[in-house]
């Protein structure tokens, strides 16, 4: 099973720091599955233009190949203006829509309050559920106060992401599980 962990900005540490946790965390529960980290702050992505994912070259075709190639994406977010980050949302523009049908997706969210909660909600759920994936429907919400010096300093957090990544998992074996057994039964 193919892992992808999204740190969905190109700036900032601290989605960073709580997918570099998250990744850790998979690492360690999971060390059979592939996991691999996209950290956007990292690669050169260039805006989508309509093209199809796969005439795009360098960075872009490595991140829009990766995500088609998963199983899993668990997708990290700070929350910029009350709004994910244009990065973010760019992957999956570059995207076709039906990109994500039968992966499983789960959300990790970095935010400066609690005033912004509900924008995984309003935003980011809804654009993982047009592209049809399996929404893990619990959430990571870490805010401001939950850093410092680029750590996690609050106990809660980690059990949530601890069980964030637990969840995720069970849903993702069980629709392999399920995926598996209709295919030997119908042959499809």
């Amino acid at each position: 099973m193919k892992i992808v962990a999204i740190a969905g900005s190109n700036v900032g540490t601290k989605t960073r720091t709580a997918m570099d946790y998250t990744v850790k965390s998979l690492k360690e529960k999971y060390p059979q599955y592939e996991v691999t980290l996209l950290d956007l702050a990292e690669l050169k992505v260039e805006f989508s233009d309509g093209r199809n994912y796969t005439e795009y070259e360098g960075d872009t075709k490595f991140v829009a190949e990766t995500v088609m190639a998963a199983d899993v994406l668990i997708i990290g977010t700070p929350i910029f203006q009350a709004s994910i980050p244009a990065a973010l949302k760019n992957i999956f523009d570059l995207l076709p829509k039906d990109a994500l049908q039968d992966k499983i997706a789960s959300i990790v969210v970095t935010a400066g309050s609690s005033k912004h909660y509900l924008i995984a909600e309003q935003q980011l759920k809804p654009i993982l559920s047009f592209m049809k994936a399996q929404i893990v429907q619990k959430y990571v919400f870490i805010e401001e106060k939950d850093f410092y010096r680029n750590k996690i300093i609050n106990d809660d957090i980690l059990f949530r992401i601890d069980r964030l990544v637990e969840d995720t998992m069970i849903l993702a074996e069980t629709y392999q599980s399920i995926r598996k057994a209709k295919e030997e039964k119908y042959g499809f």
